[in-house]
């Protein structure tokens, strides 16, 4: 029994799009940088590491093929076996020999056929066999750096050749580069926890604003930054002292307004009461009168009601702008609160549901400004919509999934009229506003203010008021106001809920049929 699909969402909570915040945004940043860096630095470091061992190795193996070839040169000229000198060369790699042979074609011998001198690039080969020039070529061979040395020997057509595999220096640079993966990963997220961390520091006191701003919206007018904290920081001291300029003006502008208005309706009341009392002198001499007088001064009267209904909800705002009101908790029992209200403002045959578990429950509240929701919601019905159908009253236990969520009371009003148009629902409960039937003027048509009077009653007492579908599906509005609560004190007598009870909406003084005059019309638009 709520009205849960049509409650606004709460300030603050997570919306249905993933959001970040600015420290998230900073430390996203901060992530970002160290991550490009760390791949920058790794990249370079590989690249550099790479070029250095090559290069170092290319030196070693020319050096070493020179003068393997020298020995290999002077000792073609004898009767030694050229396998068994190739063979006998120390620290060489994979050696091979070209040399022309009798019918004036090239013969190889190689130690290690797989690197022999078929395999070699056919530019080193060239460079070395035809041009007679010493060469060293880096090339690819089933997956496998090699680095070949070239060098021409005395006799025509032939030359020297060394290949050496590069699958150490391969490997090395294999466990840099896992380990300078790592050491990127552990950086970025060391960055991100220092980013989280500083970003805090940094957003601190942006954080104090925010805290301040909330304060004010919720109408703490007297609520300021002290600019000593931020004196020494050149980027947040203006933003300090614009915000308390800001604020100064606000609570200027606001004192104003409300000064005006308070006046304006003191100095209503007094003509007002005249005319009250002109008027219903008029009315204990109505039958005198002929039809058209009696008509004019129904519709006179009907205007001065209503005129006199505007001042007071006018001085009620105008309290309520001014800080001059008094929130005074105590606890009472909801259920009974609510029927003896409901009862006493003239609807005996209207029922109020609620779950038999929840008899014993008590909030707190200011009893009062809750007769006074529950009274405006009553009577928005009468104006608007024929009457209330139904009253609930429930328990809204938080969700687990949800920290913004909390343990309160709800309690609705239901109605059978038209509805309040989805784009109309927040704005009902603005002052002044009146939905479809904003420039209408009519004995039944409230000011404006009623609605908006309830908002401001709930938010007093920690609570919110919204406007939603019936509950059962049907045609109609469902006004809920929710409040915080607390359980009742197991040690308390029973006795004590009676006590509860409101005393207050009993004293109520009843006009017409459903009309109470110490109570606020609502006249926030038809539900």
């Amino acid at each position: 029994m709520s009205a849960t699909d049509e409650e606004p969402t709460r300030a603050g909570a997570p919306g249905p799009g993933l959001e970040t915040g600015l420290r998230s945004r900073i430390t996203l940043a901060v992530v970002l940088v160290t991550l490009v860096l760390s791949v920058v630095l790794g990249v370079l470091t590989v690249t550099i590491t790479q070029q250095t061992l090559v290069n170092q190795r290319e030196e070693s193996v020319s050096s070493r093929a020179v003068g393997n070839a020298a020995v290999v040169d002077a000792a073609l000229g004898s009767s030694t076996d050229t396998q068994a000198v190739l063979s006998s060369l120390s620290d060489a790699g994979k050696p091979s020999i070209v040399t022309s042979g009798a019918d004036g074609r090239p013969v190889s011998v190689s130690v290690d056929q797989r690197f022999g001198f078929d395999v070699l690039p056919r530019q080193l080969k060239d460079q070395v066999v035809e041009l007679r020039n010493p060469a060293l070529m880096r090339f690819e061979l089933e997956n496998q750096t090699l680095v070949a040395v070239g060098v021409p020997l005395t006799a025509p057509q032939s030359g020297y050749f060394e290949v050496y595999r590069l699958d150490d220096i391969t490997s090395g640079l294999r466990s840099l580069i896992v380990a300078l993966a790592l050491a990127t990963f552990l950086t970025t997220v060391a960055a991100g926890v220092l980013g989280y961390w500083a970003s805090g520091l940094t957003l601190r006191p942006l954080s104090r604003i925010s805290e301040a701003a909330e304060a004010v919206a919720v109408g703490q007018l007297d609520t300021r930054i002290d600019e000593r904290d931020y004196a020494s920081d050149r980027d947040l001291a203006p933003l300090a002292r614009n915000f308390n300029a800001m604020v100064d003006a606000l609570q200027e502008r606001i004192d104003r307004d409300a000064r005006f208005a308070s006046d304006v309706s003191h100095e209503l009341r007094s003509p007002l009461t005249t005319l009250n009392a002109g008027i219903h002198v008029l009315q204990n001499n109505r039958d005198e009168m002929p039809e058209r007088a009696q008509h004019a001064l129904d519709l006179l009267a009907a205007d001065v009601d209503r005129f006199t209904q505007l001042v007071e909800d006018l001085l009620e705002i105008s309290r309520f702008d001014a800080g001059a009101v008094r929130y005074e908790p105590e606890e009472v029992a909801i259920i009974p609160l609510v029927r003896a209200t409901v009862s006493n403002l003239g609807y005996p045959e209207l029922t109020v549901d609620a779950d038999p578990e929840l008899d014993d429950l008590v909030i707190s509240c200011d009893k009062r400004r809750l007769v006074r929701i529950l009274a405006n919601y009553l009577h928005n019905a009468d104006r608007y919509a024929d009457g209330p159908t139904n009253v609930w009253i429930e328990r809204h236990d938080p969700d687990p999934f949800n920290p913004f969520d909390e343990l309160t009371v709800r309690v609705g009003v239901e109605d059978s009229g038209p509805g309040v148009p989805l784009d109309e629902r927040e704005r009902i409960f603005d002052r002044f506003n009146r939905g479809d039937q904003g420039g209408s003027r009519g004995a039944d048509i409230g000011v404006g203010l009623g609605l908006a009077l309830a908002a401001e009653h709930a938010a007093l007492q920690g609570g919110r008021v919204w406007v939603g579908d019936r509950t059962d599906g049907g045609e109609g509005a469902c006004f809920v106001v929710e409040l915080p609560y607390i359980e009742l004190d197991e040690d308390e007598p029973e006795g004590d809920l009676a006590a509860a009870t409101p005393e207050a909406a009993s004293a109520l003084t009843l006009t017409g049929e459903h009309q109470a005059v110490p109570v606020t019309d609502p006249t926030g638009g038809p539900p």
